[in-house]
């Protein structure tokens, strides 16, 4: 800005160009090179191997020697019943974790918000995330015998009259989705809650004194300061779990899978171990697994698109 007789003129500021920013930040890029040949090298460096998705691939022929066969494994992929069936279970279970275990958090972390005493929101945070750090072969263990025909939640719904008989809750296929989702937001509610409270703490406590005053009760306040406060947080995880639509699991749909809820227990990542590792069927498990990664990105980059045309917090 100048001054030319008694006037003032406004020059435009000039950006910075990529390298003189780059220059600028050469700690923080120096700090980020470890992290960067680490992501290069475990996460872009293994697709490689998708190269034989579209090719008749044997170890004893290696990539070099094995002939290509284009979308033929992709072809009988969707040829498959059981292929068809582990994308219906993964698409299930996944959209049941991802609705029980976000409703499921945010009412937890709006609970615990609301808690005064310290000592009981302390220890109430440490009981319900500490399943997070549980083996998964320990939680199946667990579920196993509170969901057995003689286990306890079968004696509490005789008890209470619910039920007349047990339930063989671990087979029958019909059940199987639903117990995923319920063991899955006991390990994880507790987990999946900081994140929102940490949020919950940004929000400016004047908000909540300025809607008392003007006769907000608490359930009032929730419901117009603390819920619109934790939108953008919730729309970023939101879009990132869409992303994972097509990961509902692994270890607790092979943990707890049997014969008999097979048709309902069978997820992609399940049915790639099976033919990949069991029936060493290279192609056709790494066809599997390619598919479910480009899938996911384009559900990825699809949620992230409407929430930019809703004007909404975005990820990208």
């Amino acid at each position: 800005m100048t001054a030319r007789a008694g006037k003032t003129v406004l020059k435009p500021v000039r950006k910075k160009g990529f390298w003189k920013t780059l220059w600028g930040q050469k700690q923080l890029m120096i700090m980020s090179v470890p992290m960067l040949l680490y992501v290069l090298l475990f996460n872009y460096g293994p697709m490689w191997g998708w190269i034989t998705a579209f090719q008749d691939f044997t170890p004893k022929r290696g990539l070099a020697e094995s002939p290509f066969v284009g979308w033929a494994n992709f072809q009988w992929l969707f040829s498959r019943p059981d292929f068809i069936r582990s994308i219906r279970n993964t698409l299930a279970m996944s959209v049941i974790n991802l609705v029980f275990g976000t409703v499921s958090s945010i009412l937890l972390a709006v609970l615990l918000n609301e808690v005064r005493n310290k000592t009981f929101k302390k220890t109430v945070q440490t009981v319900t995330y500490l399943p997070h750090f549980l083996s998964m072969v320990i939680v199946v263990g667990m579920a196993q015998n509170i969901f057995a025909s003689n286990g306890p939640i079968n004696k509490l719904l005789q008890g209470i009259g619910i039920i007349k008989q047990p339930v063989f809750w671990l087979g029958e296929g019909q059940h199987f989705w639903w117990l995923v989702g319920v063991i899955n937001v006991w390990k994880e509610v507790g987990w999946n809650t900081i994140i929102y409270i940490a949020a919950m703490t940004a929000i400016d406590p004047s908000l909540y004194e300025a809607a008392a005053i003007d006769g907000a009760g608490r359930f009032q306040r929730i419901l117009h300061v603390t819920l619109p406060g934790i939108k953008s947080t919730f729309m970023v995880l939101l879009i990132m779990n869409i992303g994972h639509l097509m990961e509902a699991g692994f270890e607790i749909q092979y943990l707890m899978g049997n014969g008999l809820v097979q048709d309902f227990s069978e997820t992609i990542d399940v049915f790639v171990m099976k033919y990949g590792i069991s029936k060493q069927k290279y192609s056709y498990a790494t066809a599997a697994g390619m598919f479910k990664s480009v899938v996911a990105i384009v559900l990825l980059l699809g949620a992230n698109f409407i929430a930019k045309k809703l004007d909404e917090d975005t990820l990208i």
